[in-house]
């Protein structure tokens, strides 16, 4: 590719000159020769010899002018033409690289031009394409990882159990009918992800209203924020109720914060859920006492398989992939979401929805807030 666009650039510069050179050539004989031969006549020369020498010697110039001309134009597009072609070569060498499976591959970073910039775009796709092999990679092994310990634990009981080295009990039934639960629940939960992974494709928004999600999504996880003995408080803005989402996907995501907010809230603590305007949108907003990752881990919180207490995590049976399907379907939604712990030991999960979504009501009720039970809250649902 390289010599090939290089004789193309030679062949042009060469092609330009040539035909300057036979315009010029050709003014010189049509129009300067016979200009030339008007002054001899009007001062009564005899043209003939000057007319010859005259042609001769322009001719003569115009040659040596138009070699030298050639000359340079020759070298400086040389010299131009490997400037550019030579980063070229190398994103060639390093596209290779990268279809090979060397992510690490890196453009050198020259100027400021159109070539600099396209290198800049392929480092930058370089460093995005080694960030998802790395996560692809870190997501096997965590799912792997995750899958080995109950399966362990059930081959253990079963092996031993055969052996005769301990008899079968209720209990130990029901231990294993837990990990086998515990299985069927990673499962539901990777294939849970990879429907919000390609949920942006078969979106089916409808208008729903936001508070009656929020508290469906209450009762279903009525038996963990019973257990967990906490206070609901729900402060939700009227305005902001009607809106134009996916119902099922929507409801994933509420079910979701709700599961993570009954696993990780102190006994006995509080849960508030408030809707609020922001940045001319909908941001909807969980926060719980119980201070389970820092500021430092918001950022990786909604990755796939993180968890800031992994010994607590795997207690409660809980696979880390929960915040990572709210990510993905929030994202489908066009929104954005986030997570902060403040120094009053709470923690807050939010997300946040386009004005897009939000459906304008003629008559909005005045907003008040709402602090309920979970229990009340499923009541006044029904």
């Amino acid at each position: 590719m390289k010599h090939r666009l290089l004789w193309k650039f030679l062949i042009i510069n060469i092609a330009v000159i040539a035909t300057l050179m036979i315009v010029v050539w050709c003014a010189i004989d049509y129009l300067a020769a016979d200009y030339f031969m008007v002054l001899m006549n009007q001062y009564h020369i005899e043209p003939d010899d000057a007319h010859s020498l005259f042609l001769n010697t322009v001719h003569r110039y115009l040659i040596w002018g138009s070699l030298l001309g050639l000359f340079l134009s020759l070298l400086l597009s040389f010299l131009l033409t490997r400037r550019l072609l030579r980063p070229l070569s190398n994103m060639v060498e390093a596209t290779k690289r990268l279809a090979a499976g060397d992510y690490q591959v890196e453009l050198p970073i020259e100027g400021n031009d159109e070539i600099t910039r396209l290198s800049l775009s392929f480092n930058q796709m370089a460093q995005s394409l080694a960030r998802i092999e790395h996560l692809r990679e870190q997501m096997v092994a965590d799912a792997a990882h995750e899958l080995r310990t109950p399966l362990s634990n059930i081959q253990g009981y079963l092996e031993a159990m055969r052996d005769g080295v301990i008899a079968p009990s209720n209990e130990t039934l029901s231990m294993l009918h837990g990990e086998v639960l515990r299985l069927a629940k990673l499962a539901e939960s990777l294939l849970n992800l990879a429907r919000a992974d390609a949920a942006c494709t078969d979106l089916n928004p409808q208008p729903v209203a936001l508070s009656a999600m929020i508290k469906e999504a209450l009762e279903l996880g009525r038996p963990q924020l019973e257990l967990q003995k906490l206070n609901v408080n729900l402060d939700l803005a009227p305005e902001l109720n009607m809106i134009s989402v996916d119902p099922d996907k929507f409801r994933q995501v509420l079910r979701n914060l709700v599961e993570n907010a009954g696993h990780y809230a102190t006994a006995g603590g509080k849960l508030n859920i408030e809707t609020l305007s922001q940045n001319q949108g909908l941001c909807v907003r969980f926060s719980n006492d119980g201070q389970t990752f820092s500021n430092e881990d918001a950022a990786y919180i909604f990755e796939r398989f993180f968890r800031a207490d992994r010994s607590r995590s795997r207690g409660y049976g809980v696979a880390g992939l929960g915040l990572a399907i709210v990510k993905e379907l929030i994202e489908a939604h066009g929104g954005q979401v986030g997570a902060q712990a403040d120094s009053s030991s709470m923690t807050h999960i939010w997300f946040w929805l386009p004005a897009s979504v939000i459906i304008k009501e003629r008559e909005k009720p005045s907003h008040s807030p709402a602090r309920v039970s979970p229990a009340v809250a499923v009541a006044k649902q029904g």
